[in-house]
Parts: structure tokens; C-alpha cells; sequence
């Protein structure tokens, strides 16, 4: 019984990961009220505007687009434990800007853009480093347990972060709720600061002259990754525009005061923490249908969440779309990490990183627009029917792939020598290229 209930846990044996976890969960609350505290100020400045927020979250995520490839060569050349310390410190001091700023009444919108593109410029190299890093605390084996643990106290600071958020911002204002956020980053420092170098699981020497071009390379060749990052693309364009949709849901919608606006996110937010849990039960490389499939339902629970009648019920459909959110890019994040090399790995994870979030600018834009002139609502309604229409097509593809796999490995068989067919089956992966899954 004990083993069984320790099961979803089990990376947390690891010394350095439970360091580095819980220096993420206070870090990342203080993250979740900042977001909550920034979008209160601009829809405040800009009359509820969606563009004026769109803008923000365009300029926070345009640097993602631009040098999150540059930002995973560094994570593959240098060490990630100092890289993801001097991005926190940076953060923090950004945060504490802002926060002065807000303690003088003096904020205006330029500034809140300033500081969202100089924190899209230390993501831009934080976000690729900080998932690549984990496999080199845990390993390959626990690499599934530690993702999935991750978007779990991700999604616990989540849930906690806004709640806390609409309160301090009711009671005391936004710099307290900007100070505090300042402050978190020095947890996941401390974290960071206090691992034991020796106890972390790198592997080969690092290339000393990584080329962003060479991962582009390793990743044309894999047909099984290209897949998952061409959905993971069209659906985070379109689907996963959450931090502008809330806000004008709860806002525009249903007339939310601050408390309440933390209530809808958090709803969202503990879906998605009870999936994340689900998922720390996933042990191995997940399969391209089950990928396809979370993307289907992902794409239902959205377009029915534009639908919510009334409050309440937006909060249930939200949570629901929050768990179908964490499932699906779990289950693309962990197919993608799994069959990649190390050698590529952050590389890899970069361009994950430029695909989720660097589309963001795009779709925060298009979205913003769209429910400025057509409602909140509208943003759910596309978000959902553009992503469905995208796994559809994914799920037809995939059938025919693996349609004309078979059929290839019937021609092999019949047409060939023994053992040329057997080659071919062991060989690792085209051009040479090798999946972890398989050299393991």
C-alpha cells in the first residue's frame, strides 16, 4: 500500500529534484500571482481592452520566437545549473521594478510592456535550459515521474497563486502581489545553489560548439517527432491562449471583481493539476495515437467552455478543459523528450519551447483581436475548432503512416534477404541518429 501511493512521487527521492521542486513551487506562485496582479492593471489602464492585452502577452512571448533556438544551444554548450540561476536572479530584479513602480502609483503601460519583453528575453534561454535540466537531476528512468511532477506543482502554484492573488490585490493592492514575486525567484535559487553537482546525471561531455542548425537537422529526420511539434504548433496558435481569454471571460463575461477572476483561474488550474498527478503514473514513451486522442478532447471541452451559461458552470468547464490541457502536453512533451538524444536534447526542447510559446505573440494577437470585435466567447469557440480540426487531420495522418509502415515491412520481408530485413529493423534511426528509448 505504501509503495503504491509513493509511486506518483518517486523522483521526489532524488535529493537535487526535491531541491529543485520546491524552489519551483514557490517561485512559480509568486509567478502565477504576478500574471494575475499585470493583467488587473492593464485591463484597468486600457478599458478592458483585448488588444492592450494582447500586446503584453505578445511582448512577453516575441523573444521566445526569436531566441529560444539560441537559448537551448547555450543549454546544450554550458552548465544549466548556472544558467537557470542568473535567469531567476534577472527575473527577480524585473519583478521588483514593477513592483516599485506599482508602491509609487506611477506605473503606466509602457512599463508593463518593458519589463514583459525583458522577461520573454530571460525565458527565451530559462525555459529550454529548465527542461532539459531535469533529466540530467533524475535520469531517463524517473524522466516521466519528474515531468509530470513538475506541470503538478506547476499547476499546485497554479491554483494557489491566483486565489492569493485576487485577495492581496482586494486587500492591499498590486505591489505587494509584484514584491512578492520579486522575492519567490531567490527560492528557486537557493534551490539551485544547494545541489550537489557530483549526484547529477550529464552524461557525455557537452558539444563545445553546438549548432542551432544540427538540431534542426536531428529533428527533420525524425518523423515520429515531427508529428507531435506540427500539433503542438497549430493548437498552441490557436487553443492554448488561456492567459488572454481568462482575463476577458471573467472580465467581459460575467463581470468578475478581482476575487472572482482568481476563482475562474484557479478552477482552470486544478483540472489541470489533477491531471498532471494522473500523469506521474507514465513510465515510458508515450504512443503517437494516445497523443492525437488528448488533442481531441482537449479540442471539445474548449469550444463547449466558450458556452458556459453561468459562472459556476465556467468554472466547471474550465477545469475540465485545464486537465485536458496538462494531459495533452504532457503526453507531446513526454513522446518528443523521451526520443531525443541527450546530445540534442536542449536543442530539442527549444524548439518545443519556441512552438508553445513562441507562437503565443501570434495567437494572443489574432485572439485578442477576434474577442475585442466578437466577444470572449469567440476566443474559446475558434480556439477549440481550429484545434480540433488540426488533431482530426493529425489523426488521419497518423493512420496512414502507420498504414504504410506495415505495409513497407511486408514488402521488406518479402522482397528481401533475412537478414538485410533484420538490419534494417535494429538500425538505431536515420542519418545515424540514435532515440534514448533505443540505445537503452
Amino acid at each position: 500500500m505504501t509503495s503504491t501511493l509513493a509511486t506518483p512521487f518517486r523522483s521526489l527521492s532524488v535529493r537535487n529534484f526535491r531541491l529543485f521542486a520546491a524552489g519551483q513551487v514557490v517561485s512559480v506562485a509568486g509567478t502565477w500571482m504576478m500574471v494575475v496582479a499585470q493583467d488587473w492593471i492593464v485591463l484597468g489602464l486600457a478599458d478592458n481592452s483585448g488588444t492592450a492585452l494582447g500586446v503584453v502577452t505578445a511582448l512577453q512571448f516575441t523573444p521566445l520566437l526569436l531566441f529560444t533556438l539560441y537559448g537551448g544551444r547555450l543549454a546544450d554548450r554550458y552548465d544549466k545549473r548556472l544558467l537557470l540561476t542568473c535567469a531567476n536572479l534577472a527575473s527577480g530584479a524585473l519583478a521588483l521594478v514593477l513592483a516599485m513602480l506599482a508602491f509609487a502609483d506611477a506605473v503606466q503601460l509602457w512599463h508593463i510592456w518593458l519589463c514583459a519583453f525583458g522577461l520573454g528575453v530571460v525565458n527565451a534561454v530559462e525555459v529550454p535550459t529548465r527542461m532539459s535540466f531535469v533529466s540530467e537531476l533524475v535520469g531517463p528512468e524517473l524522466l516521466p515521474n519528474a515531468s509530470a511532477l513538475s506541470a503538478a506543482y506547476f499547476n499546485t502554484a497554479r491554483v494557489v497563486g491566483p486565489a492569493l492573488a485576487g485577495l492581496l490585490i482586494t486587500g492591499f493592492g498590486t505591489g505587494w502581489v509584484m514584491l512578492f514575486n520579486s522575492v519567490s525567484y531567490l527560492a528557486t535559487v537557493a534551490g539551485l545553489r544547494m545541489m550537489r553537482p557530483d549526484e547529477l546525471l550529464r552524461g557525455a561531455q557537452p558539444d563545445t560548439r553546438p549548432r542551432v542548425i544540427d538540431g534542426l537537422r536531428y529533428i527533420r529526420s525524425r518523423p515520429d517527432l515531427k508529428l507531435p511539434l506540427a500539433l503542438v504548433g497549430v493548437i498552441s496558435l490557436f487553443g492554448l491562449n488561456f492567459q488572454l481569454t481568462l482575463p476577458l471571460f471573467a472580465k467581459t463575461v460575467f463581470h468578475a471583481d478581482a476575487a472572482s477572476f482568481g476563482l475562474l483561474t484557479t478552477g482552470f488550474a486544478a483540472g489541470s493539476l489533477v491531471a498532471a498527478f494522473v500523469t506521474t503514473a507514465r513510465r515510458g514513451r508515450p504512443s503517437s495515437r494516445l497523443v492525437v486522442a488528448s488533442a481531441i478532447v482537449f479540442a471539445a471541452l474548449e469550444t463547449v467552455a466558450g458556452w458556459a451559461p453561468d459562472f459556476a458552470s465556467a468554472i466547471v468547464l474550465l477545469s475540465l478543459t485545464g486537465g485536458a490541457t496538462i494531459y495533452f502536453v504532457q503526453a507531446a512533451n513526454h513522446r518528443v523528450q523521451l526520443g531525443s538524444d541527450p546530445q540534442y536534447r536542449g536543442r530539442v526542447m527549444a524548439l518545443y519551447t519556441l512552438i508553445v510559446q513562441g507562437s503565443t505573440p501570434l495567437g494572443s494577437l489574432l485572439i485578442g483581436a477576434l474577442a475585442e470585435h466578437l466577444g470572449a466567447r469567440s476566443g474559446f469557440y475558434v480556439g477549440g475548432l481550429v484545434s480540433l480540426a488540426a488533431a482530426l487531420t493529425a489523426l488521419a495522418f497518423d493512420r496512414r503512416t502507420g498504414k504504410e509502415a506495415s505495409e513497407d515491412v511486408t514488402m521488406t520481408k518479402d522482397v528481401e534477404p533475412e537478414g538485410v530485413a533484420i538490419a534494417k529493423e535494429a538500425a538505431p534511426g536515420q542519418d545515424g541518429f540514435e532515440p534514448e528509448a533505443v540505445r537503452r
